[in-house]
């Protein structure tokens, strides 16, 4: 159950939350204070967040596809740009379809994949344990699978041959620029979510290389 309006105005969390810099500060307080089970739970999620942590890790999950998705400390923060791939894949596949998801992260893409299409077969790999803990909270209600390890490394050997789907959405930020990241993506998402090599390209190469087993 929500904190009642009572135990904190809501200008309250905005004022702390505009001084920090957070431009939708009447939004943030809204979505904290909703989320937010005690009195005690919502001051320390207005101060994480006045400090710097990602939105989604304060609260537990972010909006992607209208469907929430659990997003735990660390984990790369689904995107709403990345839902264009959600969009091809479901214009690509059929019902039934054998999914695949490498880089999964909170196993977002899959997750919502699955709810848009009937029957999916889904297997999702992320090198990043923590990420892997997350995805399967996200994706069990599918009957998903996530393996731990490098892309196509962890995945069942049966699969070869049998994918219809493969959905990757990849790190992509040259080395050398993940100093100019954002501090909430730069100091609270897992490094290896971001890094794509000097180019920016190592990661997606891999991929590509793979995807014909």
């Amino acid at each position: 159950m929500p904190v009642p309006p009572s135990f904190l105005p809501l200008s309250a969390a905005v004022s702390r939350l505009r001084a920090a810099g957070c431009v939708f500060a009447e939004d943030e307080a809204r979505l904290i204070r909703s989320t937010a089970r005690t009195p005690a739970e919502l001051t320390s999620m207005v101060d994480r967040r006045v400090h710097g942590l990602p939105l989604e890790h304060v609260l537990g999950w972010a909006e992607f596809r209208g469907r929430r998705i659990t997003v735990d400390p660390g984990v790369f923060v689904p995107r709403r740009r990345t839902e264009f791939l959600v969009d091809q894949a479901v214009a690509l596949a059929r019902p039934g379809a054998v999914v695949v998801d490498l880089c999964c992260g909170s196993g977002a893409l899959g997750a919502a994949l699955a709810a848009e299409l009937d029957g999916v077969e889904l297997y999702a790999s992320d090198i990043d344990p923590a990420a892997v803990r997350c995805a399967r909270s996200n994706v069990a209600a599918a009957g998903g699978r996530v393996y731990e390890g490098d892309l196509y490394d962890p995945l069942p050997a049966e699969l070869a041959g049998r994918v219809d789907v493969l959905l990757a959405n990849v790190p992509y930020v040259p080395t050398r620029e993940i100093a100019l990241l954002p501090p909430e993506a730069r100091l609270h998402e897992a490094r290896v979510a971001l890094d794509g090599g000097a180019d920016g390209l190592d990661v997606l190469r891999r991929v590509t290389a793979g995807a014909a087993r």
